[in-house]
This record gives C-alpha cells, structure tokens and sequence, in this order.
C-alpha cells in the first residue's frame, strides 16, 4: 500500500498563485492588510463627496439625513461623511478593517456585513456611499439590496480614486501594481449598472493629488489586493521594483515627499 502524502511545497505554491487571481479571494484580503490600508490609502477630495451626496433628502427637520458608508473599510471616505450634519453607518465584511475605522471614528456605528445582505429597515436610509469598492460587488444583487434600504428620492453614490498616469513615474508604478494581475480588468471605475428602481446615473471627475512620503509607495503598493494575496517571493519581487523605482527616477530620486495625481470618478443616481 502507498503512504498518502500531503500537499507538496509545489501544490501550495501552485495554489498561493492562483489565490491571486481569485475575484473571491481577492476580496477578502484586506482583512490581512487593514492596519496598512489605514496608513497609506488616500482620502477623498470634497469636492467628490460633495457630489455623492449631491441633494441628499431631509424628510425629518429634527434629525440629521442618514448615511451609509457601505463597505467603509478602515473609514477613509466614513471620516467626510462624519464631519457634516450627517447620521453616518459604516458596513463592511472585514471585521479588521471596521475595527481600524472604530479605533478612529469611535462613534460611528458599524455592521459587519455584505453589500448583497444589508442589517438595514428597508427605506430607512437617505444616501448610500460607496468607496474604492463597487466592483467587488455582485452587482444587481447590490444595486437591488441598496434600493430596497433606501428611501424613495435617496441617492447611491459610487467613487473611485484612480492614479493619474499622465505623469511618467506614476505610469511606471501602476505597470509595477498589475505586473501579471489578471483581474487588473476588473478593478477598473466604471459607471454602475443599475435597475429600474434608479434614475440615470451620472458621472463628475475630480482631479486632485495626495501630497505623500516617497517611503510609503512601497506600503501603498503592498495594501492592494493583488499583492496581499501573491506568494511571499513573488509579492516581494514586486514590492523590490517599486524600491528601485523610487530610487532610480528622476521625479522620486532623493526626495521625501511626492504629490501623487489621482482623479476622483464619481457617479450618483436617485431611488426612483
């Protein structure tokens, strides 16, 4: 009789990288990176969360609209919302991510939960708001759930920050990011398809930039989830071009802070 064997170091390795291009497993990786993600992730301009929110309703005179951060992560757009006369909820699935966002914004409250299964009374919310995070939604199953939450004349708004590649070096750290990622595709801002219960989605840019360490394009790197779910060499193969990079162009070399280009896309529609 043949001894059974367990996986070998091959079958692991084989199934770490696959891990990588998993929409599944991608998703879920921020639980191992949220102390990082808070650090170095960027806000989100003003401006665009101005436009989220757009006319938000106010049906009660006595009490502030009520907003909900959905897949809020460690709070990087839940600290706009909280700072207006809003009454903000933060929802997501990590239970580390909610813990860095109650470690910052102690009084907001959370809900460890999904975009398609909200603890939410139906028609109870004024605006939905959703950061860096749509596209790992399964899309009408979401679009559904958040209709069904808000309340009539609410809005949905949706933004993503996304790298200016106009700029030499930020073209050159974006190809570093994606090198092999099949997904890359995915991740993408595109304007959310939404159902009938929604009138036409609409779409503003917002150019701005993040003034950061030179030092933390390596953490900023390593918060994504394509790196979060490679094997330990490949991700740090990755992470050792980013290093040269910053030590080797013209725009980075011997500085400690760079502006870092984004444009803020965003898009809000109204519950019919």
């Amino acid at each position: 009789m043949t001894a059974a064997h367990g996986p070998s170091a091959h079958d692991h390795a084989a199934h770490d990288h696959a891990a990588a291009h998993d929409h599944a497993t991608r998703a879920a990786s921020f639980q191992a990176g949220a102390s990082n993600y808070a650090a170095v992730r960027p806000a989100y301009p003003q401006a665009a969360v101005d436009f989220l929110l757009g006319a938000v309703p106010h049906p009660h005179p006595s009490t502030p609209p009520r907003v909900l951060d959905l897949a809020a992560g460690t709070g990087k757009l839940t600290a706009s919302l909280v700072t207006r006369d809003l009454d903000v909820v933060a929802i997501d699935p990590s239970a580390a991510m909610l813990a860095e966002l109650a470690a910052s914004l102690p009084d907001v409250e959370t809900h460890r939960a999904t975009a398609e299964a909200i603890p939410v009374v139906t028609a109870s919310v004024d605006a939905v708001v959703v950061g860096q995070a749509w596209h790992w939604f399964d899309e009408p199953a979401a679009s559904a759930e958040i209709a069904r939450i808000l309340r009539h004349g609410g809005t949905l708004g949706v933004v993503w920050n996304m790298r200016d590649t106009s700029r030499d070096w930020v073209a050159r750290f974006g190809e570093i990011l994606h090198r092999g990622d099949r997904l890359e595709p995915v991740a993408d801002h595109v304007a959310p398809r939404l159902g009938a219960q929604y009138d036409d989605v609409e779409h503003e840019s917002f150019p701005w930039a993040d003034d950061i360490a030179t030092a933390s394009l390596r953490p900023l790197a390593a918060s994504r989830s394509y790196l979060l779910t490679l094997p330990d060499d490949e991700r740090e193969t990755l992470l050792a071009a980013v290093d040269e990079l910053v030590a080797t162009h013209p725009d980075l070399a011997g500085r400690d802070r760079v502006a870092l280009p984004y444009v803020a896309h965003a898009y809000r529609a109204r519950r019919r």
